[in-house]
């Protein structure tokens, strides 16, 4: 579930509007306001521009929010009846509502299959190696093609919240990843790892690590094990994905 704060589509659908220029703790502290009195567009087309401009003065380019949110609004109130479309294409027509948010939209409120690819999916699909894509749209459509069905409508939390409490785009919490095994950045920069220390540690530790993997008990296959590390170290490529 989304850690935005709402009572019904409508103000689920102002929120995500508002989080595509802040974190949803600043939207939550915006809206607790905002929603206490205005929560349909009816009482937001009442509001003004003006007046909706000092609840989320807070929010990164408010003044064009503010105007897409009324524009909405009365796109609502006139052509839906004051009723939050569940129509992809309706909800994109709205004023300030892209494909990300629409798709938001959809998974929370009508419990939809979709993933809306924000930087902290686009960022953790590409580290853990469920995508190559080079923009969003690809992203999304690698998902929808490796997520199997079932667990679809929940992927999408799933990457968004990992990415924004373990897998950060500066400091990873890599070790202590439950899914590490299973992750390229993780695998690939471990192997890394491991090569440098030995050759950075010189031929000592070559020795040590040729000797271990030649005891009796690996003995058939230290040799490969051995061959294998160094290798995999020296031709493996290694790209840094943020």
């Amino acid at each position: 579930k989304t850690e935005l704060n709402y009572k019904n589509n409508f103000e689920l659908l102002i929120s995500v509007i508002l989080s595509a220029q802040a974190t949803d703790i600043s939207v939550n502290s915006a809206t607790s306001k905002l929603f206490a009195k205005n929560n349909t567009p009816e009482s937001i087309i009442k509001l003004g521009e003006n007046g909706l401009k000092k609840h989320i003065k807070s929010i990164g380019l408010y003044n064009t929010t503010a105007k897409n949110i009324i524009k909405t609004c009365k796109i609502l109130n006139i052509e839906y009846k004051n009723i939050v479309p569940n129509s992809f294409n309706d909800l994109i027509k709205l004023p300030g509502v892209g494909r990300k948010t629409a798709n938001v939209v959809l998974n929370e409120a009508f419990n939809e299959p979709t993933i809306a690819v924000d930087t902290h999916i686009f960022r953790v699909s590409r580290k853990i190696g469920l995508s190559n894509g080079k923009n969003e749209l690809s992203v999304e459509t690698d998902l929808l093609n490796v997520i199997p069905k079932k667990y679809i409508k929940y992927a999408h939390m799933w990457l968004i919240l990992h990415g924004r409490y373990t897998c950060t785009a500066r400091n990873p919490n890599c070790k202590n990843c439950c899914i590490n095994n299973y992750c390229n950045f993780y695998q690939i920069n471990y192997k890394w790892k491991i090569f440098l220390f030995f050759a950075e540690n010189g031929s000592n530790h070559l020795s040590l690590l040729w000797r271990l993997t030649t005891s009796p008990i690996i003995k058939s296959v230290g040799g490969i094990i051995f061959f294998c590390i160094i290798i995999s170290g020296m031709f493996s490529k290694f790209p840094i994905i943020t």
